[in-house]
């Protein structure tokens, strides 16, 4: 087989990345639309990663946040996001480069992305590190965002789930490569 020398698949992440940046823009002006929710995991260790030394121990590999009905101060660039969410009753705001991102689901679409971090990472993955905020810089700001119905949510496990308890559908790649024969 020849050398991938172009690096498809880094693009084809970036691409996907993009799409997670756009629906994130979309919702820091317009707010979620009808019952879309999102589940992001991210590497808590990628570079760049800013979460308290709280969460940082809490989770020290991989972090699952839910944005939907509790949270305020989304603010989306081209290379990270940042939200302000409540763990255990206490406010937090989290800084994410878009590369961190593990998974994307939108459990009422039944939509999930699935990324490849170490790859991403190329050299950076030698610089592994958790940046912390201080807590006193954690302290949610005066605009909210959402409807305020229910907290937002930290979870552990790596896979999100849809209503039903049926597993979000996970968009492979194969699935558009054209096929031959």
């Amino acid at each position: 087989m020849a050398e991938d020398l172009i690096r498809y698949d880094v693009l084809a992440q970036d691409a996907l990345r993009g799409l997670v940046r756009k629906v994130l823009t979309e919702v820091v002006q317009a707010g979620l639309p009808g019952e879309h929710h999102f589940f992001i995991t991210f590497n808590t260790r990628f570079p760049g990663v800013r979460i308290s030394s709280r969460l940082a121990a809490d989770y020290p590999g991989e972090m699952t946040v839910v944005l939907q009905h509790q949270f305020w101060d989304l603010v989306v660039t081209d290379s990270f996001f940042e939200v302000g969410l409540s763990f255990k009753g206490v406010p937090e705001k989290l800084h994410v480069p878009l590369r961190a991102i593990t998974s994307f689901v939108d459990p009422h679409a039944s939509f999930a992305l699935k990324f490849d971090v170490a790859a991403d990472a190329g050299a950076e993955a030698g610089a592994v590190d958790v940046r912390t905020v201080p807590a006193e810089d954690t302290a949610p700001r005066v605009k909210a965002v959402g409807d305020g119905k229910k907290p937002a949510r930290a979870k552990r496990d790596k896979a999100a789930k849809a209503k039903d308890g049926e597993a979000a559908a996970v968009v492979s790649l194969d699935a558009f490569r054209k096929k031959n024969g």
